[in-house]
């Protein structure tokens, strides 16, 4: 007797999530930690969401850090919304963690794109967190060993990015580390996935100065090494997730490794993001392979970039509908020292997808 099909749909739905279970970002549940949990004692690492048996031994042994890695899994949330809010795919599905649907359970490109940035942000909170205090076993990154150049000098508080990095990859890396976790080809994909976001932000690390002098003149500066902001790193990322190349896993030599789908000829890059699972075009809702689609979506009539209504709304058309915005207007400055203003009313044509 035949299975019927949805019986089949349903097996081989399952089986996608078993083979491919990513337990290495299931930690951005801690999003969800609620403020009532203080993370005061080692007992408290067991509440909390999403976490392996390996991260759970870190928080334990590294419990001051705890609010910090909470605080980083909900930059990771507001990074990736913010940088695919003109997407199709506008990372929506994040905020599902740790049940992710199918767009981040497989090896897709979205699902590396959101690797990288957690490796990436989880670093650059560790580093901030140092710089600014929070954290007793670290403190301000060291001073660099050439000189700063004319006029410059080294001094203020640099971000310690040696340490983030550091603790950042134990914690975030420590799941794709457990043995029988999904396939092997996963693992290698999130790994690497991982390490190109941590180089995005060593790449974003730029010397910052403030300048000294008789007024204003600027006579000095000092300077210190320290990170870009998350936006600024989710930026990039995204751009190499843009231009992320499908791989297969190949032995070469002894062992597998991956490697480029269309050009084998080549190892990967270490700079470039990589996917396993080509990904639909997010235009219609199928929750199967995680796709929430376009249906009610905000687009920009007169952008020809990927906001716009034509590409948003995958050639299904869009309707019209009027807003309200209240906004400051005829402000004036008082002397001295404050600025008074008027609240004003227009109304704005908006489009949402068909």
């Amino acid at each position: 007797m035949r299975a019927r099909p949805q019986v089949c749909e349903a097996l081989l739905f399952a089986l996608a999530l078993q083979t491919g279970i990513c337990y290495g970002i299931k930690w951005l549940a801690l999003s969800k930690t609620p403020a009532a949990l203080a993370l005061n004692q080692t007992q408290h690492c067991k509440q909390l969401e999403g976490l392996v048996s390996a991260q759970v031994q870190l928080c334990r042994s590294n419990l001051e850090l705890m609010h910090t890695v909470v605080h980083a899994a909900r930059e990771v949330m507001k990074a990736c919304r913010r940088a695919f809010a003109d997407m199709r795919w506008n990372c929506s599905s994040i905020e599902l963690a740790p049940n992710y649907l199918l767009d981040l359970e497989r090896g897709t490109r979205e699902s590396a794109f959101v690797y990288a940035l957690s490796a990436a942000t989880i670093s650059h909170a560790i580093a901030r967190a140092c710089t600014s205090g929070d954290l007793p076993g670290c403190s301000c990154g060291p001073v660099p060993g050439e000189p700063p150049g004319p006029g410059n000098r080294w001094g203020g508080c640099a971000d310690n990015l040696s340490y983030g990095l550091l603790m950042g990859a134990k914690f975030s890396d420590a799941p794709m580390k457990v043995k029988k976790t999904g396939s092997q080809a996963n693992k290698l994909m999130r790994l690497h996935n991982s390490e190109v976001g941590r180089q995005a932000l060593r790449a974003s690390l730029e010397m910052k100065c403030k300048c000294h002098g008789v007024s204003g003149s600027c006579s000095i500066r000092t300077c210190w090494k320290g990170l870009q902001e998350l936006r600024d790193v989710a930026a990039d990322l995204k751009t190499r997730y843009l231009s992320a190349t499908k791989v297969v896993h190949r032995p070469m030599g002894t062992r597998k490794h991956l490697v480029p789908k269309d050009l084998d000829i080549r190892p990967v890059k270490d700079s470039e993001l990589v996917y396993l699972q080509s990904s639909p075009d997010f235009c219609m809702k199928n929750e199967k392979v995680g796709s929430h689609g376009t249906q009610d979506r905000q687009c920009n009539k007169t952008s020809n970039g990927s906001d716009s209504c034509d590409l948003m709304c995958c050639g299904r058309g869009y309707n019209p509908y009027t807003d309200r915005v209240v906004e400051r207007c005829h402000c004036k400055y008082h002397w001295c020292c404050y600025v008074t203003c008027r609240r004003c009313e227009r109304t704005v044509e908006r489009y949402v997808c068909k």
